[in-house]
């Protein structure tokens, strides 16, 4: 690849490994793919609350605050001293910033006074978490400042069609699909389904269903939950509804239905064990509404388990209905509790969508995908130098 080692790329971002969320994991998937390609790269990133190995890239890392509509993710109190001169040190010859908040103001500002090019990646809706946190009069000041972030950057990334779509009708321009990926030889369809489950107290011969993800307003957890308790009681008492994952809405999930024997809060799950129980579940269950792309969606498919899922934002982009999974409208308990019953009296219908999602899935190839994103980096810092050619020798004819 032309020019490939001149690269040299300075990230900010207030979620990084070794947080438990799909934004740090694909950025830390992506510094890895840079660094295996020979491209130095340095990262700007909070001080994470989740234990883990000592960062195995050049990470700045600084005192953090959590984040009002994610608490999970941390927002810096950066030392600008310290950012400058580590800068200075680094000399980026691209800028991106992940998150438009604090770090990314650093990220912003430099690339601006020093004339670095610079990127920007879109990853969360906040603007729909906004109804759910009970604060929507916010949302016109924050479409504002993201069109004031954003007018700088050379290219604006996303994770699907609809939120390139959304951001246009916003107003974001530069607008360029960055797609995820999934490692399908890690998610695989094998699993000891008996021995899964009763690690989880789950009969195995009861039909599992399963949602993965944060618990959180935004997420709408309680349609899995609705959808399933307005079962019909033939179909329910054959079933047993399994959540895995944590966060704010944890406490009233667990008061409200942890004394159900058909229903099971495994709490945070990750790593074998989470491989495991996507492929022990008969139907994958995402009712979130919010997502710019669902990684859990790709994952579960990858297990080769059928998908029902929300018909809106990145799933929508993800799952085809009827085809790759089904899709119903957002927050419609009845649609959902239908598309329950239709998998589960339908053994052919169930396992058809399965084979389609796991193949789908092994056409996700993060490779290809960093492949594209790294060419376009390339693009940009290549139009940025022909462009400071051509305002040189302007100025020198004059």
């Amino acid at each position: 690849m032309k020019g490939l080692m001149r690269l040299r790329v300075a990230l900010f971002t207030d979620t990084f490994l070794p947080d438990v969320n799909g934004v740090a994991r694909t950025l830390g998937r992506w510094t890895q793919f840079l660094e295996a390609k020979g491209v130095a790269c340095q990262v700007f990133a909070p001080t994470s609350m989740t234990e883990g190995d000592e960062d195995p890239f050049r990470v700045e890392r600084f005192y953090s605050i959590p984040f009002l509509l994610y608490p999970e993710c941390r927002l810096a109190i950066p030392n600008p001293l310290h950012i400058r001169k580590s800068l200075h040190a680094f000399r980026p010859t691209i800028i991106h910033c992940a998150t438009p908040f604090n770090l990314g103001l650093f990220g912003l500002h430099h690339a601006r006074k020093h004339k670095t090019p610079l990127v920007a990646s879109y990853h969360t809706h906040f603007d729909q978490y906004l109804s759910h946190y009970k604060i929507p009069w916010v949302e016109p000041t924050l479409w504002k400042y993201m069109q004031w972030f954003h007018q700088s950057c050379q290219k604006v990334y996303v994770p699907s069609r609809s939120t390139l779509d959304h951001l246009h009708a916003k107003g974001l321009s530069n607008l360029e699909i960055w797609s995820r990926g999934v490692d399908t030889e890690r998610f695989r369809p094998i699993a000891d389904r008996r021995t899964v489950l009763a690690d989880y107290g789950v009969d195995p011969e009861k039909f599992v269903l399963l949602y993965v993800g944060r618990l959180a307003p935004e997420k709408s957890v309680e349609i899995a939950f609705e959808s399933f308790v307005t079962l019909p009681e033939h179909i329910r008492s054959r079933c047993h509804l399994v959540i895995a994952g944590d966060g704010p809405s944890a406490a009233m999930f667990r008061e409200c239905y942890g004394g159900q024997s058909d229903v099971t809060l495994t709490g945070f799950v990750q790593g074998q064990p989470l491989t495991e129980l996507y492929a022990a579940a008969d139907v994958f269950l995402f009712p979130s509404s919010t997502e710019t792309f669902g990684n859990v969606i790709l994952e579960s498919m990858a297990c080769e388990t059928a998908v029902i899922g929300s018909a809106a934002g990145g799933v929508r982009d993800t799952i085809e209905h009827e085809s790759t999974g089904l899709l119903c409208p957002p927050g419609d308990v009845f649609a959902f509790s239908q598309a329950i019953i239709r998998l589960y009296e339908s053994n052919d219908l169930r396992f058809k969508l399965a084979k389609a999602g796991r193949e789908y899935a092994m056409r996700q190839s993060w490779d290809r995908i960093f492949h594209k994103l790294l060419v376009s980096y390339e693009s940009v810092v290549e139009a940025s130098m022909e462009n400071a050619l051509h305002v040189s020798s302007q100025r020198m004819i004059r």
